[in-house]
């Protein structure tokens, strides 16, 4: 039959984020990018809690980037702990589905 190029598509995720190490202070991407007709929307979920990005809190150091990647203007790294070590997936949804990212763990580097 023919094949409209019309046809709605549910999210696949197109680019995974990788692991990375990052110093305290720097400026991190964690990439991330989904194809899907409609444009899913991606969100990021880091340790199973959703990721608050600027879009949320505009004080945020967490952009989220027109592609879907997730980029931090500075890794926070205090005494009071780590709050952006942790274990991320990017999830992309549309209307007809959803799309889970591989995980990528996401490590300050020591002290």
């Amino acid at each position: 039959g023919s094949h409209s190029q019309l046809e709605d598509v549910a999210p696949r995720i197109v680019e995974h984020p990788t692991d990375l190490l990052v110093s305290k202070g720097e400026p991190a991407t964690l990439s991330c990018k989904a194809e899907g007709r409609p444009s899913p929307a991606v969100e990021w979920y880091k340790d199973g809690e959703k990721v608050e990005t600027d879009r949320e809190d505009p004080r945020s150091h967490r952009t989220l980037l027109p592609g879907g990647s997730l980029f931090f203007l500075r890794i926070l790294h205090g005494r009071r702990g780590k709050p952006d070590e942790g274990v991320y997936v990017c999830v992309a949804r549309n209307y007809l589905g959803e799309a889970t990212s591989r995980n990528a763990s996401l490590e300050v580097a020591g002290e």
